[in-house]
């Protein structure tokens, strides 16, 4: 076997010397909508063998006794050159024992005759899906691994999501501040950093300042340094962070935590772009971009006088929203693969694949802590400590009933069917296997035809 050529639709590759099994097994095949072609041995079904590679898409079912090279000897070929290619073994009553062998030595299964054709098909279908899922993996991992490192991305198929990205593109060119809106964890750094290397500054440095974690008796020595001798135990000149970040950057989270009298010094800096380092008269000039992040309601806290409504405006000429992960599901399963790719390469671990099953149960969790709880998931499910069916102990989406998991969960799953789809009813109704009427009355009960995600006819 080479890898000269390449299958790119799913294909059962079927060799069984009994021309009657054949012609009926490949029939039952192609009736359940599988593309198959039979062969009736090893070397019959060479030329179609030497093409595959590791990016086959199909399976291979063989009989275990054949003329000339065995099933056994084509497992052990496959094992070499392809070895995640999935093998299904056709035994007769007295092979049993060796099929089981023949699975520990890496067979995906094996039918034992006589078989019904149901019991063929599903087998086959079990092992497609499978091979699909480690395509998926391995695509991601490439992908994974041939991006720019600089560029943090931001991965979702949620039209919130989309919007983020186009508001990023747009924006990240120019100068203009930018306040960042979310949950806990809902990512509002990565969206700091995607505008920052997508901008003109990008070689210059991004500064990260949690206001919320920095004492205020320290905010001006951090923020804009100081001279020796400036107060107790100054005893060399420090550069602060907002005169390190000239030319480049500033990400200011927590931005609403920040006290009054501190907002007022930061304003001045913002408008004038100069600042003094303390224990210093002299004033030094700094060209910053501001990004700044927050949490909650933020006129709010200007009407009750927390927060002053001129940094506001000078922050929040443009405004990112990050809606939680609850209100996004459909983004939950790109997110905890590319974690868990992530995750694989950091400990050196295989990357589980997860079945439609997981992720059935992924989707349908609230994570509260958004993506930086689903980052956590995705690790120790590559260390092996957590399950994905509902984190440790298999909850799933405490605090609400059956009813409204299964609406969020086919919600979820309708969105994801019509972004695939491009919006395509049609084509998103056949992959659910319901009528298409069923389908736009749920696309119209979820609100999903207003978001963009529906309304194309076809597929």
């Amino acid at each position: 076997m080479n890898a000269t050529a390449r299958i790119d639709n799913p294909q059962v590759i079927f060799i069984e010397d009994d021309e009657l099994v054949r012609r009926a097994s490949v029939q039952s095949l192609q009736l359940a909508g599988l593309a198959v072609t039979g062969y009736g041995s090893v070397e019959t079904a060479r030329i179609a063998l030497d093409t595959l590679d590791d990016a086959f898409a199909g399976v291979i079912v063989s009989d275990i006794r054949l003329p000339g090279a065995s099933g056994l000897d084509l497992l052990a070929q496959c094992h070499e050159y392809t070895p995640d290619v999935p093998v299904i073994l056709v035994t007769g009553h007295g092979d049993i024992s060796m099929a089981v062998q023949a699975m520990r030595d890496g067979a995906y299964d094996f039918v034992e005759k006589p078989f019904a054709a149901d019991r063929l098909i599903d087998t086959v279908r079990r092992a497609l899906e499978r091979r699909r899922l480690v395509l998926e993996n391995v695509a991601l991992r490439r992908e994974l691994a041939a991006r720019d490192a600089l560029v943090p991305r931001i991965i979702g198929r949620s039209a919130a999501i989309g919007e983020v990205r186009r508001l990023i593109a747009n924006i990240a060119p120019t100068d203009a501040a930018v306040l960042i809106i979310g949950d806990t964890g809902a990512g509002k750094e990565l969206v700091a950093r995607s505008v920052h290397e997508l901008s003109p500054r990008h070689a210059r440095p991004f500064v990260a300042v949690n206001c919320g974690a920095l004492p205020e008796s320290m905010f001006e020595s951090e923020m804009f340094g100081y001279e020796p001798g400036a107060f107790t135990g100054a005893a060399k000149r420090r550069i602060g962070k907002l005169e390190h970040a000239s030319g480049g950057t500033v990400f200011l989270d927590e931005i609403e935590s920040m006290p009054p009298a501190l907002q007022v010094k930061l304003l001045r800096v913002l408008q004038e772009g100069v600042l003094e380092r303390l224990g210093s008269n002299q004033s030094v000039n700094v060209d910053l971009r501001v990004v700044a992040a927050a949490k909650g309601d933020m006129e709010a806290l200007v009407a009750s006088g927390a927060f002053r409504r001129d940094l506001l405006y000078r922050l929040n000429v443009v405004t990112i929203e990050l809606p939680p992960l609850a209100e996004r599901r459909e983004d939950i399963v790109p997110l905890i693969e590319h974690f868990v790719l992530a995750a694989a390469v950091r400990y050196d671990r295989p990357a589980p694949i997860l079945t439609p099953r997981q992720r059935a149960d992924l989707m349908a969790r609230d994570w509260p802590g958004n993506v930086r709880e689903l980052r956590n998931a995705a690790d120790r499910l590559v260390l092996g400590i957590e399950r994905a069916a509902g984190g440790p102990t298999g909850e799933s989406a405490p605090g609400h009933s059956l009813k409204e998991r299964v609406e969020r969960f086919e919600r979820a799953t309708i969105a994801q069917a019509l972004e695939q789809h491009g919006g395509a009813v049609s084509a998103a109704a056949d992959e659910l296997q319901i009528g298409k009427a069923t389908l736009y009355e749920k696309i119209k009960r979820y609100g999903l035809a207003e978001r963009g995600e529906a309304g194309k006819e076809g597929g």
